[in-house]
């Protein structure tokens, strides 16, 4: 009997496989979001009022306070973390006080934005984007400040911001100082122990590091700091969180809450809090190190000289552009970033943010080749994968 070789195309497209391709978020956010966790929102409607409701509002929040490590209260907005961010904001910051707003790239940027045009007396302390922050730089402007807005892990850069550091060298120029740090990328991420660092508010949001669908704000505070929060703020009313915290600790709302999110955000929650914290961020640092070093393999290293575990922002290869790489791996059904504005075309993103875990680093990896293969990049096939490995290891 002979045996038959499969039947082989006469002509070879090279793309003609990548229908077959399974499209992923590798984004840093809206992330990829566990199945188990989707189909918290196929149940029936249940009612916040009810006790299921409330018992499941309790239940995240405590979730929340555990993922930091800290005796932080947490509330919860129907938002995104900007909504979130502003009512922080408001909720601790007194009409026309000054605000010192520390920046170095898209998102710290926001935040000087926003208190400007809440009226608020700022001071802008700003470096290029993809630098780290100096402390002593940050520290010097915060004297006399009534409150420090300052970004720890910065989306659009890659930097992780010595957050630690600037807080202590802030507080001890001023005591009073309060310092509320977005933490939107690096919150269930990056090592965070806001209760050493002397942190007063932590805001985040649900389509980041909890993996969750976009549409929750986190803030986290302090038990010093909630003294400190305004009766009923001049400055908002929906985002009026002294009044919500004091709902929230009552298992009670002042708004109606997007509950069938708070049932998945609870559940998403388990899967982080199945390990220590160390476990945790020390996992995510390896999983971005492999991307990084991945990119390093192929020409394309970290922007940033201090690296986030939420996001690899790499520099394309010489002859390509971030919009090059990003718009090749969209048409591989893989869905990155390029840069923010002005930088689209001077980085590209991607991450292993949210639902994910080594192995698709590794994948991310085999992705970054067959992109910049096709995009005529000549390399030794393989060298991302063991870059990535090594960083694993």
């Amino acid at each position: 009997m002979t045996d038959i070789a499969p039947a082989r195309p006469t002509t070879v497209d090279p793309d003609a496989h990548l229908p077959l391709n399974r499209h992923r978020l590798i984004a840093p956010g809206p992330v990829e979001v566990e199945p188990r966790v989707l189909l918290e929102l196929a149940r029936p409607q249940m009612h916040h009022r009810a006790p299921e409701g409330v018992e499941k509002l309790q239940e995240a929040r405590a979730k929340l306070a555990r993922l930091l490590g800290a005796p932080y209260d947490a509330v919860i907005t129907t938002s995104s973390g900007t909504g979130a961010f502003e009512g922080a904001l408001v909720s601790l910051t007194p009409v026309g006080a000054k605000v010192v707003n520390a920046q170095a790239g898209k998102f710290s940027e926001r935040w000087g934005e926003m208190a400007r045009r809440l009226g608020y007396d700022t001071t802008v302390v700003a470096r290029p984007w993809g630098d780290v922050l100096d402390p002593g730089e940050v520290a010097d402007a915060a004297k006399g400040a009534h409150t420090l807005l300052i970004t720890h892990s910065e989306t659009s850069t890659g930097a992780l911001h010595d957050l630690e550091a600037i807080t202590r060298a802030a507080k001890a120029q001023n005591p009073d100082l309060i310092v509320i740090a977005d933490c939107v990328t690096s919150y269930g991420v990056a090592e965070l122990r806001p209760a050493e660092w002397g942190v007063d508010a932590i805001v985040s949001g649900s389509q980041k590091g909890t993996a969750t669908p976009p549409g929750l704000g986190f803030v986290l505070f302090s038990p010093e700091v909630q003294g400190r929060m305004i009766q009923d703020t001049p400055r908002g009313f929906y985002l009026d969180l002294t009044r919500e915290l004091k709902g929230q600790k009552a298992g009670n709302t002042p708004q109606t809450p997007a509950i069938n999110l708070i049932y998945a955000l609870s559940l998403s929650l388990d899967r982080l809090l199945a390990v220590p914290l160390d476990v945790l961020w020390a996992e995510k640092r390896r999983q971005a190190d492999a991307l990084t070093a991945a990119g390093t393999a192929l020409g394309a290293p970290a922007w940033a000289p201090r690296t986030t575990p939420a996001v690899a922002v790499l520099r394309p290869p010489q002859g390509l552009t971030g919009w090059q790489v990003s718009a090749r791996l969209a048409e591989m059904g893989q869905r990155a970033l390029p840069g923010q504005a002005p930088h689209e075309d001077t980085v590209f993103r991607v991450s292993t943010l949210g639902y994910a875990d080594r192995y698709d680093a590794l994948g991310i990896a085999g992705m970054l080749e067959d992109c910049f293969a096709s995009l005529g990049l000549r390399f030794e096939r393989g060298v991302a994968v063991r870059a990535a490995w090594g960083a694993l290891a």
